[in-house]
């Protein structure tokens, strides 16, 4: 990949979100389906175009670990390089080891893109293993599509 693609169409810009977003992020969470639990603003980054919200995804912190997630386009929208450029950008913020849950193979195969790989459970910090632990008892009783990733994966 190209470092141009993931630049920003010129009408839309990147910022970090502020507490009068809060409706728009958990309008475009809900939109997709996504865990309405747990947006805190604060740890969201937010694409605007045009003056409307247009993609966010969220760093949340736990210990000795982030995790991705909460990251969305608005429809209107898809198709023209957001969704890579704030995953890109918001691997650049990350301070510690980054992780992230996500559901279909189309979606692990697009975060494999940018250098994430599949790991267990078990290879979770203890910060993250209940939360995903969940994830994964719904991927077994209920056989949700759930691909637990680790940028980078340091072994």
């Amino acid at each position: 990949m190209t470092e141009s693609s993931f630049s920003l169409p010129s009408e839309c810009a990147i910022r970090p979100a502020s507490a009068q977003d809060i409706k728009s992020i958990r309008m475009l969470v809900w939109s997709a389906k996504l865990d309405p639990t747990q947006l805190r603003w604060q740890q969201f980054w937010v694409i605007e175009c045009d003056g409307n919200l247009a993609a966010c995804g969220q760093l949340r912190h736990f210990a000795g670990a982030q995790e991705l997630g909460s990251l969305v386009v608005m429809k209107d929208w898809r198709d023209r390089g957001l969704g890579s450029f704030l995953t890109k950008y918001l691997i650049q913020q990350a301070t510690k080891p980054l992780y992230l849950e996500c559901l279909g193979k189309r979606l692990a195969s697009f975060y494999t893109r940018f250098g994430f790989t599949e790991v267990s459970v078990q290879e979770l910090p203890q910060s993250l293993k209940f939360k995903f632990g969940l994830s994964q008892l719904a991927k077994t009783l209920f056989r949700i599509p759930v691909t637990i990733m680790q940028y980078g994966n340091p072994k």
